[in-house]
């Protein structure tokens, strides 16, 4: 099933600011709130879309990876695979503010959130053959993951703390400021606890109080035919687990920057490839048959007799698929002829007996094209 477009979805265009996104993402959020709407699926769906929606366009990152590669530059398969009910409470619980009326509209108000980890960055270097049909790489990845000793805690067995005395577990402290306006509150980040609402008094052995593990773990990577040198993907929830969080901790992502490997014989130039096929003199005055390779494997193609150096073939649909589903690129294959450099006797004996032969005088006709005639034709279609 095709994803709807994510600007579609919020009812915004590309050049709204992060501030219309999230009024956006807001007003959708309330309209098909669960609560709202009990029962009702697909209210449900259009909640989690709006909110998967908001997840893209309302980070400056994603949404330009999303501008630039679509679907495929925000997700390279094997992540979470959407949201889940729980996610978007976690993350978006604070949209509207903790002062505001819609405080408790995700059921959490104002309340500490789910903590995420931080992002992790590779580059996967693809060969042209594999980014032409796409290719599913499995590699190993040390990521931190949550401490199954303590259960991600960082105490000992995953009991011993006690609740920050400093904020009363909230995560953080509020202080009243009188001002000429009158009484103004702030909030800001527990200084004793850091956030996290509690205080360990015997850290875990295992991960020295972290609650996380830095392990080795095989993850299965889909590419998608069509991607490009410096293209960025993201596997959502492949990144590190946040340290301290327990099993709430919600992982960050795996970055996965592209490299194209360069081919020996093909070029590549957006979805269409370029390759130079070598002719002998011999082979282009009385034709033949040549044998060209692609990025779909090798192709015989007919060299007509009389074929002049410079002449571009073009082998449709032997390109790139295009990343975005726009159909297929096409291969350009440039015919040169072959000029030896050094002749036996009897060899130029034979050349410089057609060299005053009439049909061996250059004489184009006007429907021989020059050479960037024939260039400015081929890239114009």
């Amino acid at each position: 099933m095709t994803k709807k477009d994510y600007y579609e979805v919020l009812g915004v265009d590309r050049n709204s600011s992060t501030e219309d996104i999230k009024k956006a993402y807001r007003k959708l959020a309330i309209k098909y709130h669960p609560d709202k709407n009990p029962g009702d699926k697909q209210a449900e769906e259009l909640f989690k879309e709006a909110a998967e929606a908001y997840d893209v366009l309302g980070n400056p990152d994603k949404k330009a990876r999303y501008d630039r590669f679509g679907h495929e530059g925000v997700n390279a398969g094997g992540g979470r695979g959407g949201f889940s009910m729980d996610d978007i409470f976690s993350q978006f619980g604070n949209i509207f503010g903790e002062d505001s009326p819609f405080g408790d509209i995700f059921g959490r108000g104002g309340g500490r959130q789910r903590r995420q980890g931080s992002s992790l960055r590779i580059k996967l270097k693809l060969s042209l053959e594999e980014i032409a049909n796409g290719v599913e790489k499995k590699i190993k990845v040390k990521r931190q993951l949550v401490c199954t000793t303590c259960s991600g805690t960082g105490a000992k067995d995953g009991n011993a703390y006690k609740t920050c005395q400093t904020c009363n577990g909230t995560g953080q402290v509020r202080r009243v400021m009188n001002t000429m306006l009158g009484q103004m509150v702030s909030a800001s980040t527990c200084p004793t606890c850091q956030g996290e609402g509690k205080v360990i008094t015997d850290a875990c052995k295992t991960c020295g109080g972290e609650g996380v593990t830095v392990e080795e773990e095989q993850i299965t990577i889909r590419i998608p035919a069509g991607v490009a040198e410096g293209m960025q993907l993201n596997m959502q929830g492949k990144g590190n687990y946040p340290p301290r969080s327990g099993r709430e901790g919600i992982a960050g992502d795996l970055l996965i920057a592209i490299e194209e490997q360069e081919d020996l014989f093909l070029k590549r130039d957006g979805n269409n490839i370029h390759y130079d096929l070598y002719l002998s003199f011999v082979d282009v005055v009385l034709g033949t048959t040549a044998e060209v390779p692609t990025v779909a494997g090798k192709v015989k193609i007919q060299i007509e007799a009389g074929t002049q150096s410079g002449t571009v073939l073009r082998l449709r649909g032997k390109g790139l698929k295009d990343i975005n589903g726009y159909g297929v690129g096409d291969q350009l294959v440039h015919i040169n002829v072959w000029t030896p450099k050094q002749l036996t006797k009897d060899e130029r004996a034979l050349i410089e007996k057609l060299r005053n032969s009439p049909n061996f005088n250059p004489n184009p006709d006007k429907q021989e094209k020059g050479t960037w005639e024939r260039i400015r034709e081929f890239f114009n279609g």
